[in-house]
């Protein structure tokens, strides 16, 4: 059974990125994946303390809300995340989880951890208020990051600028469509 790790990145309870990950889960759930929705906002977790100890040992060394996530992150097929942009960037907590992921990067380079990135995949589903140019960049390039740390390749991306308000995604009902098709083509992807 191909497992999806759907990651809702927004601190705002059904806001436009949890939408558009609800749409992209109906998606692979139709194509037969199992899905494990991780909310960001409902884990108690502080960000990475630079001790040094992941450097060691391959492990972090805060117990807290993390411990539970690190086996989904190694485990899934998928990895998806979906989040708003805050001042052209991930918000906080999201940050601080994928900051926290250093350990399964680490785990990676002591041979701990070994995965097959040519069977594992991410996507990224964006959304932000503003028009800029360059408004996703620095969300891609971290989330490109992330997933290389943790053995996943990266399946591309959707991003929808100029949508702000609580549930104005809904407006575009294009935008959700390809959210779905997206999740459903991905887990199709690998099921091959």
């Amino acid at each position: 059974m191909m497992r999806l790790l759907a990651i809702y990145g927004s601190p705002r309870v059904k806001g436009n990125s949890d939408t558009m990950m609800d749409f992209f889960v109906k998606g692979a759930l139709e194509a037969g994946a199992k899905v494990e929705p991780l909310y960001v906002r409902r884990l108690s977790f502080k960000g990475c303390i630079a001790c040094g100890h992941c450097d060691e040992k391959g492990v972090c060394s805060q117990k807290d809300d993390l411990n539970s996530v690190y086996p989904l992150l190694m485990e899934s097929d998928i990895v998806a995340i979906a989040s708003p942009n805050y001042f052209y960037h991930l918000p906080g907590q999201l940050k601080s989880l994928i900051d926290r992921a250093q350990a399964l990067f680490m785990a990676k380079k002591l041979g701990l951890f070994v995965p097959d990135a040519s069977k594992r995949y991410g996507f990224f589903l964006g959304v932000g208020a503003t028009k800029g140019k360059k408004l996703f960049d620095c969300s891609i390039l971290t989330v490109r990051y992330f997933f290389e740390a943790i053995g996943v390749s990266y399946g591309g991306e959707l991003c929808f600028r100029e949508i702000d308000e609580k549930g104005a995604i809904l407006s575009h009902p294009d935008y959700l469509e390809a959210c779905f098709s997206a999740g459903k083509t991905l887990v199709g992807k690998l099921l091959l």
